[in-house]
């Protein structure tokens, strides 16, 4: 006879602790079958060394030992169309019900909802919780119900909804693990190479988020040469290895309010991605679509590889392509760069982002270019062109993060900047102004 089974099925939240859809899945009748699925439609273009899913993959093998040494349980993993994998796991068990968070990418959700339809034929209800933000979807917007567009007021309406008793429940999963995991002497696994990876180069670092880096943020985090200025959290809220409940816990008990209006401004632009899914692949002002982009290949390789001749820029990317990883004070210029420098279509840049960055979300991603091109929600008005020589000049004084990444360039065999920069603002100017007026 078939077992009867609950599955948990990890995604984006991959940690044991304050996980509300492994606490919910607990607190069921049926033991708890724990599952990954590795899906090829997420990883088919990516590169065979990339260091995201060597973390994805490294920590799933440390919550398997966990769940092994602690509870005799594992996490099942899985390579496969998810919905293929769900019909062999109804063929193999008698699945009573599923339990996973929510996941808002417009992939995500046609992923979900296929999963959600079969087993409802099979009499299973997939059931799927808010984790990985404070607020989601409608949870924050204006008096009349429409969605905020601009992030100041998003914010200031966001604290004001804020509960700590409410938002900032822990969901002590750890209590009740001992009697409700699936007990088994194996649980299926994979290697990086069954699903045709290698182990990558680049590691994802441990996140820092103390007290002293809070309090001192708003001083430190434009700096780039400033090795402790940021937190490196990134890709741990990305790959849910960090509860954000616990991250807005320690935001708020600094006095500095400057990190917490950073975790906000990430889920501002969920909630645009949820409210505009079509701003992944078109502009949020229609207008801006109309921009005549010259789109010209070696410019792009140039800037791909930090040699535009510009050093903050160039140390920007070569940051990147050597660590996966970019201040954010330099992704601004970079983005700016591309779009308006060199009439380069932002949606280019944002795929390149998104091949490199250890912490590529989509929804910031995609918000992030959209406000460097001028044409998103809350975006730099089009004739704001950051000067690249002024923003060395004011946030790499010293000139450590350059002579960090650009160590040449006061070498003849460094490149004169590949466009002048008062010409490529005025070309800029007359292009945008034609498209929207």
């Amino acid at each position: 006879m078939k077992e009867k089974i609950s599955i948990f099925w990890f995604r984006r939240d991959l940690r044991l602790e304050d996980n509300v859809g492994l606490y919910q899945a607990l607190q069921g009748n049926f033991p708890v079958l724990p599952i990954f699925i590795f899906d090829p439609e997420i990883l088919g273009n990516l590169p065979k060394k990339d260091p995201r899913v060597s973390f994805i993959h490294l920590q799933l093998q440390k919550l398997r030992n966990q769940l092994q040494n602690n509870h005799q349980s594992g996490i099942a993993l899985y390579h496969g169309d998810p919905l293929s994998i769900y019909k062999k796991l109804v063929e193999a068990y008698q699945v009573q019900q599923v339990y996973t968070n929510h996941d808002y990418e417009p992939y995500a959700l046609e992923r979900d909802a296929k999963v959600k339809a079969y087993l409802k034929e099979n009499g299973v209800a997939l059931q799927t919780f808010k984790d990985q933000v404070i607020f989601e979807r409608n949870e924050v917007v204006k008096d009349d119900g429409d969605p905020y567009v601009v992030y100041t007021p998003y914010m200031k309406r966001w604290k004001e909804a804020f509960n700590p008793s409410i938002h900032l429940v822990d969901y002590d999963t750890h209590s009740l693990m001992g009697k409700n995991l699936y007990t088994a002497s194996s649980f299926p696994n994979l290697t990086l190479k069954e699903i045709g990876f290698e182990t990558a180069d680049i590691k994802v670092p441990d996140y820092k988020v103390s007290g002293d880096l809070i309090q001192h943020y708003k001083e430190t985090r434009d700096y780039p040469a400033i090795q402790q200025g940021t937190s490196r959290l990134g890709p741990h809220l990305r790959f849910g290895t960090v509860s954000i409940r616990k991250m807005v816990q320690k935001a708020i008990a600094e006095k500095d309010r400057t990190f917490q209006n950073e975790l906000i401004w990430r889920e501002f632009f969920m909630q645009i991605l949820w409210h505009f899914p079509k701003t992944v692949n078109h502009a949020f002002k229609p207008k801006y679509d109309r921009i005549e982009w010259r789109n010209n290949k070696d410019e792009f390789e140039r800037w791909k590889t930090g040699n535009t001749g510009y050093v903050l820029v160039d140390a920007g990317m070569r940051e990147l392509n050597a660590t996966g990883y970019m201040h954010n004070r330099v992704r601004m210029l970079v983005a700016s760069f591309l779009c308006k420098h060199l009439l380069i279509d932002w949606r280019w840049g944002e795929a390149y982002f998104a091949e490199k960055l250890l912490d590529y979300e989509l929804s910031s991603n995609v918000g992030n270019w959209q406000w460097a091109a001028g044409s998103g929600v809350d975006a730099a008005p089009y004739f704001r062109i950051f000067n690249p020589m002024t923003q060395a000049d004011k946030f790499d004084k010293q000139l450590k993060y350059i002579r960090k990444w650009v160590p040449e360039f006061q070498e003849l065999t460094y490149p004169s900047p590949m466009v002048d920069h008062k010409m490529a603002r005025e070309r800029c100017l007359k292009v945008y102004k034609e498209a929207v007026g």
